[in-house]
């Protein structure tokens, strides 16, 4: 699948690491260091702008490193960027740690997935069919 992207950075476009790999690194496109708080949050430009195709979605998610490492996560996960925004991307990065996080231009800050979607129609009806599991919710399959 190809995408159009302009990229304003001075960063390399998101790629795959590996041949396996789901998610494409995101990298913050800041003048300069960003510092984020403890429990801090902020909206970090990536300076990229996308043209999906219809019927399809951009996931930002996390990077297990950063959150395991460093408690850096995103609020919003995973947000979604649509296929009619034509707006610059942005991360909405928050820190769960007791320390202060540093933020480079360049640094690679999230994982960007392509995903195809559905479009739902709602049909109202007055009952739904009966599951075995039903009602419980809320941890009710695990254990007793």
């Amino acid at each position: 699948m190809e995408i159009r992207i302009i990229n304003k950075s001075n960063n390399a476009l998101p790629a795959y690491e590996t041949a396996g790999s789901a998610g494409m690194d995101v990298r913050a496109f800041v003048e300069a260091e960003i510092i984020l708080k403890p429990l801090e949050r902020k909206l970090i430009p990536t300076g990229l702008f996308i043209e999906l195709p219809l019927g399809y979605e951009a996931q930002l998610r996390p990077r297990s490193g950063l959150a395991f490492k460093h408690g850096i996560s995103l609020p919003n996960s995973p947000a979604t960027i649509d296929s009619d925004y034509r707006g610059e991307i942005k991360v909405a990065l928050i820190n769960l740690s007791n320390e202060d996080f540093s933020i480079k231009n360049g640094d690679r800050i999230a994982q960007m997935i392509i995903a195809q979607h559905e479009r739902a129609e709602w049909i109202k009806v007055e009952e739904l069919n009966d599951t075995s599991r039903g009602h419980g919710g809320f941890g009710s399959t695990g254990k007793q």
